[in-house]
């Protein structure tokens, strides 16, 4: 019977060190700090992708680009859902008017890069009165010539 009891008592011990365990605060102690609060950044896709022709006259040239915006909470992706269409119009003038040089070399995409964020922003704060994307990252960019 003194085993039985023990097993027991051990299954017992292992249960309650399978709980959770959960800090206590004491909002009547001044001197406890209460946790910070951990703020993940928010990314919102912009989809589809960006097919446009750009580059003028002359033999059609193509570009390719998926874009993320990095916003600041979830109120302003809210808003940058909801401007969604003004945003991917901003975009897609933006790449039309683009030449090969534009598109080319690193530091040509890094100026585009650079441009689309600028356009996305002023169209959120045109329409919110505040902004909110703090970053635009391009996931994929194919350029046809």
């Amino acid at each position: 019977m003194k085993q039985k009891s023990n097993a027991w008592l051990l299954l017992v011990l292992m249960s309650l060190g399978a709980l959770p365990t959960m800090p206590a605060w004491s909002a009547d102690d001044p001197s406890e700090e209460t946790p910070e609060v951990v703020v993940r950044p928010t990314y919102v896709p912009v989809k589809p992708a960006f097919v446009v022709n750009y580059g003028g006259d002359g033999k059609l040239r193509y570009m390719k680009a998926e874009i993320s915006l990095r916003v600041k909470n979830v109120s302003s992706a809210n808003a940058v859902r909801h401007h969604m269409p003004l945003v991917r119009d901003s975009l897609v003038k933006l790449f039309s008017r683009q030449t090969d040089e534009d598109v080319d070399t690193p530091h040509g995409k890094e100026n585009l890069r650079l441009k689309a964020l600028k356009s996305v922003q002023d169209a959120v704060e045109q329409e919110e009165g505040e902004q909110g994307v703090t970053n635009l990252y391009f996931s994929h960019f194919v350029v046809q010539k």
